[in-house]
């Protein structure tokens, strides 16, 4: 299977320390990989290195063969429409209404767009995430449950083929957890690439095809749901190295 996302060589500092060091990996099309490892190991950075989100201090990041620093804007523009961040904060803006937030990814990747379409696009993905309230409001008034749901939504919002997931079910109840967990479920049915950071072994074992484990700014250890599923030792083993 083709690599969607290339990362040769990648290495990234931030204040005088370095965070990621000599990262080379390849992010196989339609299959989800889980970035894991103990707090600090570096694997939100290489997530958001990844996203295009931070440039590389060294090295090069490929989104199907083309550099991500070295993109032209129509380039760059295909880049982020096909390619969806959930944050772990959810990062919505607090100035705007749910509905402006939803929209404005419409307005930047499709301006040409009836605004009756964008009504029944935005429509379309809040049934789809299970979102049932006003989008007049602004994110203050929406639980931390709400907050995610809606941080899916804008993820969905220009349909795309790959999505970065930052510890995306983290502090959230149960009930809420699972509504996203069947989101991404759905999401893998379609054939989306999914590149997402947890410290829940449960969705690991349950989602990931491939398994990344960051420690110190580098890949430890490179394992398939197969192998943990498989090996008791192998699946303690990585229970300890994600909670320490």
């Amino acid at each position: 299977m083709a690599a969607i996302v290339e990362v040769e060589n990648v290495s990234f500092s931030a204040q005088n320390r370095l965070l990621i060091r000599g990262v080379s990996y390849q992010y196989e099309e339609g299959k989800t990989t889980a970035l894991v490892g103990p707090s600090g190991s570096g694997k939100s950075t290489l997530l958001k290195l990844s996203a295009g989100l931070l440039v590389p201090s060294q090295g090069e990041i490929r989104f199907r063969n083309k550099a991500i620093a070295r993109m032209d804007r129509k380039d760059n523009l295909e880049f982020r429409r096909e390619g969806a961040v959930v944050f772990q904060d959810s990062a919505l803006w607090a100035n705007q209404s749910l509905f402006q937030i939803l929209e404005l990814p419409l307005r930047i990747h499709f301006p040409k767009m009836a605004r009756k379409e964008r009504e029944q696009r935005i429509e379309a993905v809040i049934a789809e995430v299970g979102y049932k309230k006003d989008l007049g409001i602004r994110p203050s008034l929406l639980s931390m449950g709400e907050q995610k749901l809606l941080a899916f939504a804008r993820a969905l919002i220009c349909r795309p083929r790959l999505l970065y997931l930052d510890e995306w079910t983290e502090s959230l109840d149960e009930n809420a957890a699972q509504r996203l967990i069947a989101i991404v479920r759905k999401k893998q049915k379609e054939g989306l690439t999914i590149i997402f950071v947890s410290h829940d072994l449960r969705i690991i074992k349950s989602l990931a095809d491939d398994i990344v484990m960051i420690l110190g700014g580098k890949i430890f250890l490179r394992l398939t749901r197969e192998q943990i599923t498989g090996d008791e030792d192998l699946m303690r083993y990585l229970e300890n190295g994600i909670a320490s």
